[in-house]
This record gives C-alpha cells, sequence and structure tokens, in this order.
C-alpha cells in the first residue's frame, strides 16, 4: 500500500485496535494464477506471535483455501472514510480529496481442518460477536448440527509478517484547516463523517501535545 509519511500510523496496538473495530475484511490471495478475494469476519490473537495472528475460516467449498499456503496472503481491513470538499479548508487553490482509514496485513497461512481446532475458532468467533447482544447466543459445542456444520468449513490461521496503517486525515494541513474540515463532516450527520472528525480532531489534539 502506498503511503506518505504524513498518513503512516506505525503504533502496534493503533493497528491491533483497528483491526479489532473494523474486523470484517478482505482476505486476498492467488486461486488459478489470478488474485482471488473473499469477504470474512477475523478473529485478532494479539499475543501469539511477535505482530500477532489472524483467525478465521472459509466454506469448504470456497477454492481459496486450496493454494493459500503456497504464498504469502494480503488481509484488508477498512474504516471510515469521508469525501472531503475544498471549500470546507477556507482556503485558496484547495482541490477535493477523500480521506480515509485502512490497514493491510501480509502473512503466512496455516490451514486447519481439525474438527477440534475448528469448532474453537467458531466458538470464540460466536463469543466475540455476541458480546454486545442483549441477550448473547452460546454455541452448543456437543450439538449434533454443529457438528454436521463443521464439516462445511475449514478454518484458517495467518501468523502477521507486516502490518501498515494509512490514516489519511489531513494531516499535511495546518491545525487550524484541519479542524474547519472536521467540523463541516461533523455536520454531515453520517456515521462515517463523524468517524473521521473524531479521527481528525484527534490528530489535532496529539499535535499539539507533541509540541
Amino acid at each position: 500500500m502506498y503511503i506518505p509519511t504524513a498518513f503512516e500510523e506505525q503504533d502496534l496496538s493503533t493497528l491491533h485496535d483497528f483491526i479489532e473495530a473494523n474486523s470484517f475484511g478482505l482476505l486476498i490471495s492467488q486461486v488459478a494464477g489470478g488474485p482471488f478475494a473473499t469477504h470474512v469476519p477475523f478473529l485478532l490473537d494479539r499475543t501469539a506471535t511477535e505482530k500477532g495472528t489472524l483467525v478465521g475460516h472459509f466454506a469448504r467449498v470456497n477454492p481459496q483455501w486450496k493454494e493459500m499456503t503456497t504464498a504469502n496472503t494480503l488481509a484488508v481491513f477498512s474504516g471510515p472514510h469521508a469525501y472531503i470538499s475544498p471549500t470546507w479548508y477556507q482556503a485558496e487553490n484547495m482541490v477535493p480529496t477523500w480521506n480515509y482509514m485502512a490497514v493491510h496485513v501480509t502473512g503466512r497461512v496455516s490451514i486447519m481442518e481439525d474438527e477440534e481446532r475448528m469448532l474453537d475458532i467458531v466458538a470464540r468467533s460466536t463469543e466475540v460477536y455476541e458480546r454486545a447482544m442483549p441477550q448473547p447466543w452460546k454455541l452448543d459445542r456437543s450439538a449434533n448440527y454443529v457438528k454436521k456444520l463443521l464439516s462445511l468449513i475449514v478454518g484458517f490461521e495467518i501468523e502477521i509478517m507486516s502490518i501498515e496503517g494509512k490514516f489519511k486525515l489531513n494531516q499535511n494541513h495546518p491545525v487550524a484547516r484541519r479542524l474547519n474540515v472536521a467540523k463541516e463532516l461533523r455536520g454531515q450527520g453520517t456515521d462515517d463523517t463523524r468517524a473521521i472528525a473524531v479521527a481528525m480532531e484527534k490528530t489535532c489534539i496529539d499535535q499539539r501535545q507533541v509540541r
């Protein structure tokens, strides 16, 4: 991913936080000599390796998993994004742009077909994504239908070899100009524009604290 220095995020904890907050990602590799992608929810194990491990599962009929161990794979996590009008800068000679936040992970893949390990992945996934529910549903590990479903999936682990973040939030503009943009974004009233505004305001606070 092309990342200008101003937009680069290197803090591992921040990147891990971003993955967990935007865990429905895109897994990209090669199938039959061409690019192939699957949209999949990931679990992150922060401490399994130096940079962490991603865990998930495929439908067994998905051909992607059969060729994933031959090379590194790419996982893409996309966060909030928003169009930026040049009028919001309150400055001359500005042009439109798009602010966004994304993290890319590359790593080595291990495929898991062992029933107990796949059951653990499904159970952990259920626990993580049910936490926010008023009455969280819990997987019955011993249920017959669960064992049947396990035969239809394949698990995977990705040891993270590299992780890079691009948080494009107008850091190449003066603080006052960025705050003008953040104010306009808040006025747009969508979840994405509010999230980008908050992230932009944080970069301004962090920059002032450094000074």
